[in-house]
Order: structure tokens, then C-alpha cells, then sequence
């Protein structure tokens, strides 16, 4: 039988919040890679999907569904001095449940940034209101407003989360090859300062998913490799990038925020509606959906080289994601009735027959032009690797096990996100579950091979403007 390294000891109680497809998922591995008993693990949801699985493995399940007005009564006394809060829910606020473990000592993580049930949706709110700027900025105020204490990492999926730590291992790659003398970085500023050396213009989380069943969507109905509810969430948010300092078309449905960071601006369209041009080693060019996701402003911020309080250097930073076929179809029909989900939805795991998620960050405008990072899983692969699997959720619970053991082994670091962490640590501990850890070079560019029988907008003179990405 194969033996697992045992990456942590944890003594207390873990609480999941949550167990859809990801917390189904995230359950063999936490009773594998922790020194933990079932007795020790309990899960709150919201709907009895993740019951069997929870019972099947001897862990508690409580359906109970969290709210703005319940979520403390629930869950305080549950929580103790180093205890553990695993959110892995939708429409329960994170910012809520990581000042309740403050209170407590316990420590947390989530896979992105959640807030309470109705605000994605809300007409009342702007889009800004409604962004993932925004819930960035809240919780980043809260935390420097409360240092230290418990570890709360935020956003440690796959993406966001490790495509963080890709993006460094990357950076680092491009440097060796390059010839350039230059050691692990030691700050923000530093990797800052290494990807305005290299060159690095632009950086896309890249990402193709061909798992496929033989089975195709049925009308009225959302198919997708993980959670629905998650995925019609994001892509009904306004569609956010970093903006690039080497930018020069302002896009003309864009706003700034005016407050925070400034590393991310945000398109009066929801990012399901936004198209954008990629490229990955195994697809090669494609059409990918600009969804909005918290890596593409955390990873704009960290990489932004500030000097005398003026932005020397940033790289335009976005999310490029082809999901699989059913899910493309599940969007089209959904926006055909302006964005409101099908009533049936259903979680591709069992029936994938095939399929590859190629996951990474490609980094461009240094001078080979292109370089994609990143893990290829295959459905087979991931069925080899973990039970109640896909080749999306494991890739995302490969980071969730990262995040969590590193919370473990640093306790007491207060409000972090990925760019916090130690990449090659994330990269040691996600890397049995990501298959093919890959590297690639590529002289793709979004205007090579383009077609001149339609008039678009393009600048010829530099092929890494946001302009010439983006599919008018």
C-alpha cells in the first residue's frame, strides 16, 4: 500500500464550511497528508450533496446553512484557541468568519473571497461595490488594522493560490535561462523588480479543460467540472485585470476604483461576457472568458515596482479561461437569458471519460516572448492520485493542501494571501497532485496569424497591448 508523507500534526479541531465538489474532494487528502483523526474533522453545508462522502470517511455532517444573522451562534463555540476554519462555502462572507477566528485563535483559509449571499447580484451596489477589488481591499484593511494572531490565508486554491506560486517559479525560470545572475528574492520589491528585468509585460492564468463525458448538457441545465454556483458567481462579476503600466489604450468601458492599490481596474461587463485571446502549450491560441478572479489583482499588486510613492513597473495581469465544452455551452445558454442560471446544474466527476485541465501562468513581452508554466493533469491521472476527484478539483485541492499546511507550520502570521507564502514550500506539497509540472516557450503572440478580413482595433507597434488581447 502506498504511504503518504504526513506533512503536518494538528492537534485541534478542523471545521469545513462547505462541501461541494471542492470540500468532497479536499476530504481524503486532509485525512492523508495530516496527523489527524475523523473524530477531529466536521463539516457544515448549507445542502446534504457532500453527506455520503462525509460519512463514508467517518466525519460529522451538519446540514445548516450559515447566515449574516446565525454564522456566529453556529459557529462560536466550535472554535477554539487552534482550532482550524477550512472555507470551502459560497455566499458566507469570509471577512466575517476571519474576524471570528481572531476572536478565537483559530486559523483560517478560503479558496477566494467570499461576502454574504445576495451581493454579486444586489442592483443597489456599483460594480466597483461588487467587485473582487473591493472584497480584497476590505479584507486587507481588516487585517492591518488587526496584525499578527492567528494565520488566515486567503485565496489558496489553484487559481487563485498556486498560479501565485507559479508565477515566481516562472520568473525565476525565465531568469536562468536568460543567464541572469539573480537569487531567490527576498520582498515584494524584489520580484517586482525581477519581472521588470526580464521584460514581463503581460501575465494570463492560462487555462484549457477538455475532460468531456459522453453524455452532453441537456437544456436547462449547467455543467461544469466544478462548482456551478461558484463559477456563475465570478463570471456575473464585472470583469477585473491589474493594469500594466506599459499600457496605452484605455479600454473605453473601463473604471479605476479611486481607492486601495490602484493595481486593477474593472469593465462595465460581466466577465463571462468578455473574451480575451490565450494561448496554452497543449491547445495552442484560443478565446478564453476574462472572469474575474483575486490573482489578477494580488499578483498585479505584488509585482508592482513603486519607487519615491510613483508606479515605476507593473505587468497587465488577467484570468484566460476556456472551462470545458458543457460548462462554454452552459454559459452561452445562460447568457442568452440575461445571466440567470439554468434550474438544473450538474458537477461533472464520475462519468469523465477524458480530458486534460492544463492549468498555468504564461508570461509575456520578455525576450522570447512567451513562457507557459504550469500542471497538466489528466482525468486518469487525477483518478490514480485521490478519490472523488476531477482533474480541475484536484488541481484546486492541491493548493488548498499547500495553504493548510503551511498555516499549520506558521501560525501566527495574521492576514496573508499566496504572494505571502513560500512558492517553493506551496510547490513541494501541491506537486504530487498536479501531474506534469511544465515549462514552455512559445513565439505566440496575440496578433500572429491574425485575419485581416474584419476592421479591429490593433496596435501593431507593441503585440502585448490589452487591445490587441482582447476579442471585440
Amino acid at each position: 500500500m502506498k504511504q503518504y508523507l504526513q506533512h503536518a500534526k494538528f492537534e485541534g479541531r478542523l471545521l469545513m464550511v462547505g462541501c461541494g465538489s471542492i470540500g468532497q474532494a479536499m476530504l481524503p487528502l486532509i485525512l492523508r497528508h495530516l496527523d489527524i483523526a475523523p473524530a477531529q474533522i466536521s463539516i457544515i453545508a448549507a445542502d446534504d450533496k457532500g453527506e455520503a462522502i462525509a460519512r463514508e470517511y467517518g466525519v460529522a455532517y451538519e446540514l445548516c446553512p450559515l447566515t449574516r444573522d446565525n454564522f456566529r451562534t453556529v459557529l462560536d463555540s466550535r472554535l477554539q484557541s487552534g482550532d482550524f476554519l477550512l472555507n470551502l462555502s459560497v455566499d458566507v462572507a469570509s471577512l466575517a468568519l476571519i474576524a471570528l477566528c481572531h476572536e478565537r485563535g483559530a486559523l483560517y483559509l478560503d479558496t477566494c473571497i467570499e461576502p454574504w449571499a445576495g451581493t454579486y447580484t444586489d442592483p443597489a451596489l456599483t460594480p466597483s461595490q461588487r467587485s473582487n477589488y473591493a472584497l480584497r481591499e476590505d479584507v486587507l484593511a481588516w487585517g492591518r488594522a488587526h496584525p499578527g494572531g492567528p494565520t488566515a490565508v486567503l485565496t489558496h486554491g489553484a487559481n487563485p493560490g498556486l498560479a501565485s506560486a507559479f508565477v515566481k517559479q516562472a520568473l525565476l525560470n525565465l531568469a536562468a535561462d536568460a543567464g541572469l545572475a539573480h537569487g531567490k528574492p527576498a520582498s515584494q520589491a524584489d520580484w517586482a523588480r525581477l519581472a521588470q528585468q526580464l521584460g514581463v509585460k503581460v501575465i494570463h492564468v492560462a487555462e484549457r479543460d477538455t475532460q468531456l463525458t459522453p453524455r452532453r448538457k441537456a437544456k436547462d441545465e449547467f455543467v461544469n467540472t466544478w462548482s456551478v454556483d461558484g463559477f456563475m458567481a465570478e463570471g456575473r462579476q464585472p470583469a477585473e485585470l491589474g493594469w500594466g503600466t506599459h499600457e496605452r489604450h484605455w479600454p473605453q468601458d473601463a473604471a479605476r476604483h479611486g481607492y486601495g492599490s490602484d493595481a486593477a481596474i474593472y469593465l462595465q461587463r460581466p466577465g463571462a461576457a468578455t473574451r480575451v485571446r490565450s494561448w496554452t502549450p497543449l491547445e495552442g491560441p484560443y478565446h478564453g472568458f476574462l472572469i474575474t478572479h483575486g490573482e489578477a489583482i494580488s499578483i498585479a499588486d505584488h509585482l508592482t515596482l513603486r519607487e519615491g510613492g510613483a508606479v515605476h513597473y507593473r505587468p497587465t495581469v488577467h484570468y484566460a479561461y476556456y472551462p470545458c465544452d458543457d460548462a462554454v455551452l452552459s454559459l452561452h445558454e445562460a447568457a442568452g437569458h440575461h445571466w440567470q442560471l439554468q434550474t438544473h446544474q450538474h458537477i461533472l466527476r464520475e462519468e469523465i471519460t477524458q480530458g486534460v485541465d492544463e492549468l498555468g501562468v504564461l508570461l509575456l513581452g520578455h525576450r522570447r516572448s512567451a513562457y507557459w508554466y504550469g500542471s497538466r493533469l489528466s482525468i486518469r491521472q487525477a483518478r490514480r492520485l485521490a478519490p472523488h476527484n476531477s482533474a480541475t478539483s484536484l488541481q484546486v485541492v492541491a493548493g488548498v493542501l499547500a495553504g493548510l499546511v503551511w498555516a499549520l507550520r506558521h501560525p501566527q502570521r495574521g492576514v496573508v494571501e499566496p504572494e505571502d507564502l513560500d512558492h517553493e514550500q506551496v510547490l513541494a506539497i501541491a506537486r504530487p497532485y498536479l501531474g506534469e509540472l511544465v515549462g514552455v516557450y512559445s513565439d505566440w503572440t496575440p496578433l500572429k496569424d491574425r485575419s485581416r478580413l474584419f476592421a479591429e482595433e490593433v496596435d501593431a507597434s507593441d503585440p502585448w497591448q490589452f487591445v490587441n488581447f482582447r476579442v471585440a
